[in-house]
Formats: C-alpha cells, sequence, structure tokens
C-alpha cells in the first residue's frame, strides 16, 4: 500500500530563499504540532508565511486525503528561487549614476506523511 502524502506550495514569495530555509531546517522531520511551536516562538521574519503554509498543508491532509492530524510529520520542505529569479530595481547613488537592488523570489514546498 503506497503512504499517504500531502502537499502545500508556495509560489513567488516576495522574500530571499537564504531566509526562508532557516526556518524550514528548523521544522523539517518534526511532528506538525511541535513545527508549529517552534515557528511561533522563533522570531524570524519567514515565520509568517511558512507557518500559514504549513497550516494549509494540514488542512490539505485532513480534509483531502482522510490523515489523522495527530500522526502527521513533516516528511520534505525546500525551498528554490523564484522563476523571475529576481526582480531589478535602481537606487541612485552619487553624480547621477545609479546601483541595481536584486529583489529575490521563493518557492516553497512541505510536504506531511503520516508516521507509522
Amino acid at each position: 500500500m503506497e503512504q499517504k502524502v500531502a502537499e502545500a506550495h508556495l509560489i513567488q514569495l516576495r522574500m530571499t530563499p537564504r531566509k526562508v530555509k532557516i526556518v524550514l531546517d528548523l521544522i523539517r522531520n518534526k511532528n506538525v504540532a511541535e513545527a508549529s511551536a517552534i515557528i511561533k516562538t522563533t522570531n524570524k521574519i519567514a515565520c509568517e508565511p511558512v507557518g500559514k503554509l504549513l497550516a494549509s498543508a494540514v488542512a490539505n491532509a485532513e480534509f483531502n486525503h482522510e490523515m489523522d492530524t495527530e500522526k502527521l510529520y513533516v516528511a520534505e520542505c525546500f525551498v528554490n528561487p523564484g522563476k523571475l529569479k529576481y526582480m531589478k530595481r535602481v537606487m541612485p547613488r552619487a553624480k547621477g549614476s545609479a546601483d541595481r537592488i536584486i529583489k529575490r523570489t521563493s518557492h516553497v514546498t512541505i510536504v506531511l506523511k503520516e508516521r507509522d
């Protein structure tokens, strides 16, 4: 019998993958309740969107796949650079010149499975 899997994706998050990866490393292979508690108590900017994504993955598991929420754990979580990779912006500098500012985006994925 194949194991049930619940996924949730967050596309084009306006945050660098480096910042999101720090939070995802904290919750990988943890129970959903423990991962949720870690996200709520961690003081990182990426915790809010990752917490919403985790809640969405739990809802997908519960309603779409009839999985038991008590047995769920974060099997996989990863972040990739966004499709645009970055948005180019300009910042004025001295003597009429300009510097380029790179604003990066991220694609985040969380995969939940049930423990036996």
